[in-house]
């Protein structure tokens, strides 16, 4: 039987059927905004891309926090490094994100994102007195280290300075410590911002993207304390070192001796604690070393 001779009902299902299978034979278009990882949790770095000519102009804000886009490597989009702070809250949220071509016209490309919970440890922790109810001696310094640290990360680069993967600034195995939940004798809980490495006294510190050094002193918690701004408002930040082998306002490489691990300032033991900071959120380190970026700079 000829379609011509089927009835007018079975045409029309022919017809329906053959839309369907156009349909589900034509490609998904690429969504403009795309995150990596795409599952997307609370302490995680992101990284934003958006399918845009190199003409567009973009703007755009996540979480309270204004977003700085730069070119592909090779062409093709913009990127912006970003994250969601380990003291988040689960839940959606909204990525705005805005551009704007050489017509003048802007396009919304904003949409939701979901943040997932992530799921950290809880521990107790036994310090010195000295550093839970620091003495009064000390509140002096610690409030000008205060009004030193908001100045010094305000002033970030306003172009990316790192290139390709972070690399880890030790060779010594990592712990999961970032993200716990502490308590210090009982009395003080806060979160740990920062991932700790089992590093011996003298253990080399090295640079793990190019920027530059903007604080390499002694802090009373800190204790012997290097940040690199990466630019873009994305810093690395080591801390208890035996010994700083950099100054403030040096131009460092990825890899680049910064100095010898130790046991300075808020510790109980020798290691050193690595942070990823993004503006005013931190990130886990971990998840920033896991990330490919050899191609995206």
């Amino acid at each position: 039987m000829s379609y011509l001779e089927l009835t007018p009902l079975r045409k029309i299902g022919l017809s329906l059927c053959a839309l369907v299978a156009v349909s589900v034979a034509a490609p998904a278009q690429p969504l403009p905004v795309t995150l990596t990882p795409t599952v997307v949790e609370v302490g995680s770095p992101e990284l934003i891309h958006v399918e845009a000519p190199g003409e567009a102009e973009l703007t755009g804000d996540w979480l309270g926090h204004k977003l700085q886009f730069f070119p592909a490597a090779n062409g093709h989009g913009w990127f912006a490094l970003a994250g969601v702070d380990v003291a988040a809250q689960p839940g959606p949220s909204t990525l705005r994100i805005a551009e704007k071509l050489r017509d003048g016209v802007p396009r919304d490309l904003s949409r939701t994102i979901e943040i997932h919970p992530s799921h950290y440890r809880t521990g107790v922790l036994h310090v010195p007195p000295r550093f839970v109810e620091p003495p009064l001696s000390a509140l002096p310094e610690i409030k000008a280290e205060i009004a030193l640290k908001k100045t010094v990360f305000s002033a970030s680069a306003p172009q990316p300075l790192w290139s390709g993967d972070f690399r880890a600034p030790v060779r010594a195995a990592p712990t999961d410590s970032f993200g716990t939940r502490r308590t210090f004798d009982g009395t003080l809980a806060s979160i740990h911002k920062g991932m700790d490495f089992r590093a011996h006294t003298g253990t080399p510190v090295r640079a793990s993207n190019d920027g530059v050094v903007v604080l390499a002193r002694k802090l009373y918690y800190e204790g012997n304390c290097v940040a690199i701004d990466h630019g873009l408002g994305l810093y690395t930040i080591a801390m208890h070192f035996s010994r700083i082998d950099v100054r403030e306002g040096e131009r460092v490489r990825k890899g680049q001796l910064l100095g010898l691990s130790g046991a300075t300032g808020r510790v109980t033991g020798p290691h050193l604690h690595w942070a990823v900071r993004w503006q005013d959120t931190y990130l886990d380190p971990a998840k920033l070393l896991r990330m490919n970026l050899s191609s995206v700079r």
